[in-house]
């Protein structure tokens, strides 16, 4: 009824072909790899904050201003992120002010000014530009405004305190929002 041979020789191919599918092609490698690549990624905008170098400054201050805290996973968000670059043209004494106080009130108030509820592309702010006859007003988190325009092809924003900043890289993803690179640190009034 059975017969043994071709049952051997059947659990004998069997056994060889998960040994030879294991070897991945240079191109299946290069997929996988992109794969595992994506997956550890990081998510949420306080990750992707943190993981870029050129955004230190700010990673800080909203770390010790407790915004970071109160967005990790909750959103979604648009940010206005000021580079090292942009920290740099503060004052150097008042910038160590700001980061070694005590009272994280004005701390706050400027992670804040930079941060807005939902989620807006450059798309989507350029739109709103247009839509307002070359100017849009933002509302930010902490309950201030931006105003924002374009000058060209990039977008320029003022704050309260008249001071402008032009987006120098869009649309930075993550899991609850989208940031905005700009080259000059956004303050209230």
């Amino acid at each position: 009824m059975f017969n043994a041979p071709k049952i051997i020789l059947a659990s004998l191919v069997l056994t060889l072909i998960p040994a030879c599918s294991s070897e991945l092609s240079p191109e299946e490698q290069a997929i996988l790899d992109a794969r595992i690549a994506e997956e550890t990624k990081p998510t949420n905008m306080i990750a992707v904050l943190q993981e870029n170098p050129d955004l230190s400054t700010a990673s800080i201050l909203i770390g010790l201003s407790g915004v970071g805290a109160e967005m990790q996973d909750n959103g979604p968000y648009t940010a206005f992120v000021a580079t090292n670059e942009a920290f740099n043209k503060i004052d150097a004494q008042r910038l160590s002010e700001l980061l070694s106080a005590d009272d994280k009130a004005e701390l706050k108030s400027i992670a804040e000014y930079g941060l807005v509820k939902g989620n807006m592309t450059a798309a989507d702010i350029a739109k709103a530009i247009s839509d307002g006859g070359g100017t849009a007003s933002i509302p930010t988190f902490g309950g201030g405004t931006i105003k924002a325009s374009m000058d060209g092809d990039t977008i320029t924003l003022e704050d309260g305190a008249g001071n402008k900043a032009h987006v120098t890289k869009a649309d930075v993803t993550s899991s609850n929002g989208t940031m905005h690179i700009v080259d000059n640190l956004l303050m209230p009034k």
